[in-house]
């Protein structure tokens, strides 16, 4: 009975913790913010919408190129491309290249520096297409472009030399644009490490209060300016950068009231499991994160129109392209930044429209109504009167259709609201963007840790006793059907076994997972928290990333055979229990055993590619889980009679 007890209470507390922990989860994800006094829909500030192209400026993005010497070399060639044909077609007043610019990785895919010959196809493409006499280009530093370089006074920090800012704006920095009579603002966020690892403890973006306090000098600047709109825009997440000073990035972002969005790039699709990454931060503004060039090839055309902020995700080639800036997608109403009188006011309905050759014709239709054609007026813009009375409530449905002169077509279609009505974000899009990446991993590696540790505890403890007392034939008949049971039970109850087994896992949470040179020349140590290198401290989150991947491919399925093996030589030891394992079974369990430990071998070779012998010598969580692994596995198929309790 009290073990019952205490199997109930563990399991009731285990349901608690996560209850509480999920609740705070989905109210952290809630995209309702508070209107502050002045926000935009109280402003006086109520500008009139017509036909004319006064208060619009529109301008693109693009991240993560990953240019290579080794991989893919359509990835330059299309980049040419885009700073070409693109950029001829739509002439954007700016371009925002936020990060990645080079892929700053070997060969084989593993090692990571950097190569001088990668920077130098950017900077001659951009040279070689004239895109400084056509657009104002804004780059930023992303994580590939900070491998392996010790410091921004490093020779390897060729971002300095071969981008369009590097040389004037080391980190964070701000530009203005003067469109007609309206000033725009751009505030470029540099989370990159200053000391930056290999591949891939290089992960996470830091600003640290010297950034803070010049990111918000830019604020107060503009605030002070006649600067209408603000993009804030970087490499990173805010979800995957740590603040370091009496604010964070998205109290600083958030602050700002004429701050529309902060766009971004770094996750790509996460592995393809979500394709759009947009939310509503509770500190007011959008955060976008786009799609990488690397592998998806697109970038994103952005327009502020009358102060409102509307964007479309394009694949590069796929022409024309179309937004409708009046009336903006209700899936990003920013009530906090946004003034829906703006539309509520509108004579027109505004489209910009884009091609290789000249736009033939516009038309949309309102909630399934007749097509009507739209006028242009001046460039890309083409407008429709329309009566916003009469949408005045609710979610509706704009469609459009484009042709251009060559025949090349685009059916497009988008929900709108005049009332402020939204449409919810998806919920991987508010998990990955609101929830903090070192929150999120390293959830996910103490869950792992608890899922290895606390069963073989809780048996031992709770059971540990039960064959002095004779009853331990009455538990095995109780909890017998419990998969695994019996074979955690007999592990934990043998010392040399189980302490090593429970004291890996345990270890990783303090103990140093390697030593080795982990930025150029300089010797760092790298914990499940962090790394120290250089004289700094990187909390770097994947790192737990790093060790879950560990526990789920070596150190559980590791478990689950030393459990199998201690079962089958216990048997051995007592041929009268009627249950001796037959030759074949214990076959198939070390040809497993050896797979598992191929795959290991496997993975210390790409670490020593990676980080070098050193790193591997001293690595905890490649090399010497490796040697640990195989000797338990030998004492758990020979250890003696008097072991067992």
């Amino acid at each position: 009975m009290k073990y019952s007890k205490l199997i109930f209470y563990a399991i009731f507390l285990l349901l608690i913790s996560l209850s509480i922990f999920l609740a705070n989860v989905l109210n952290f994800l809630s995209t309702d913010i508070k209107l502050s006094a002045d926000s935009a829909s109280d402003s006086d500030d109520h500008i009139k919408v017509t036909d004319t192209t006064n208060n619009l400026i529109w301008f693109l993005q693009i991240s993560d190129l990953h240019l290579s010497i080794f991989n893919d070399a359509s990835r330059i060639t299309e980049f040419n491309e885009f700073c070409h044909d693109t950029i001829d077609a739509i002439k954007p007043s700016v371009v925002l290249a936020t990060g990645d610019l080079t892929d700053a990785k070997d060969v084989d895919g593993i090692g990571t520096k950097q190569y001088k010959e990668e920077w130098q196809i950017y900077k001659s493409i951009l040279d070689k297409t004239k895109v400084e006499d056509k657009t104002i280009w804004l780059d930023i530093r992303g994580n590939h472009d900070t491998f392996d370089v010790a410091g921004l006074d490093s020779p390897q920090n060729l971002f300095t030399n071969y981008s369009v800012q590097g040389y004037n704006h080391s980190r964070s920095y701000m530009y203005q644009v003067r469109k007609e009579n309206n000033l725009y603002t751009f505030i470029a966020i540099d989370a990159s490490l200053n000391t930056g690892p290999r591949h891939p403890f290089n992960f996470i973006g830091i600003v640290d209060e010297q950034e803070i306090i010049k990111i918000s000098s830019f604020i107060q600047r503009t605030e002070n300016s006649t600067s209408k709109n603000t993009i804030f825009y970087g490499h990173f997440p805010t979800a995957s950068i740590v603040s370091k000073g009496w604010k964070n990035i998205r109290e600083i972002i958030g602050k700002h009231n004429r701050g529309l969005a902060y766009v971004c790039g770094h996750y790509h699709t996460l592995g393809g499991l979500v394709d759009r990454m947009y939310t509503l931060q509770k500190e007011g503004f959008l955060e976008l994160e786009l799609v990488d060039w690397k592998d998806k090839r697109e970038y994103r055309l952005m327009a502020i129109d009358h102060g409102i902020l509307s964007f479309t995700d394009i694949h590069h080639g796929d022409w024309p392209i179309v937004l409708i800036t009046m009336p903006k997608s209700a899936l990003f109403h920013n009530p906090s930044k946004e003034n829906l009188e703006v539309l509520r006011n509108s004579t027109h309905i505004r489209i910009l429209a884009f091609s290789i050759a000249k736009i033939d014709i516009v038309e949309v239709n309102i909630n399934k109504g007749e097509w009507m054609t739209g006028r242009q007026v001046e460039g890309p813009l083409f407008v429709i009167p329309w009566n916003p009375l009469d949408y005045a409530t609710g979610l509706h449905k704009i469609e459009i259709h484009v042709r251009d002169f060559e025949g090349r077509e685009k059916f497009s279609s988008q929900t709108f609201s005049l009332d402020g009505t939204r449409v919810p974000f998806s919920l991987w899009s508010n998990l990955f963007l609101m929830v903090h990446a070192n929150i999120l991993f390293s959830l996910l590696f103490y869950l792992l840790i608890a899922i290895l540790v606390l069963p073989l505890l809780v048996t031992r403890y709770a059971f540990g006793s039960v064959k002095a007392t004779g009853e331990h034939r009455r538990i095995l008949r109780k909890y017998g059907s419990i998969p695994l049971f019996e074979k955690i039970w007999i592990l934990s109850r043998l010392d040399r076994i189980f302490w090593p087994t429970i004291f890996y896992p345990i270890y990783l949470i303090v103990g140093p997972w390697t030593i080795g040179y982990l930025v150029e020349d300089h010797i760092g140590v790298v914990f499940a928290w962090g790394i120290f290198v250089n004289g700094t401290f990187i909390p770097d989150g994947l790192a737990y990333i790093y060790g879950s991947f560990e526990l789920v491919t070596f150190q559980l399925p590791l478990t689950i055979i030393l459990a199998n093996a201690v079962y089958q030589r216990f048997y051995d030891l007592k041929p009268t229990l009627g249950k001796t394992p037959s030759f074949l079974s214990k076959l198939c369990l070390h040809l497993v055993f050896t797979v598992l430990l191929l795959i290991q071998l496997i993975f210390s070779y790409m670490f020593w590619l990676e980080y070098g012998g050193m790193a591997l010598l001293f690595s905890v969580i490649r090399t010497w889980s490796v040697i640990v692994g195989t000797v338990l596995i030998y004492q758990a198929s020979h250890f003696p009679q008097e072991w067992i309790k």
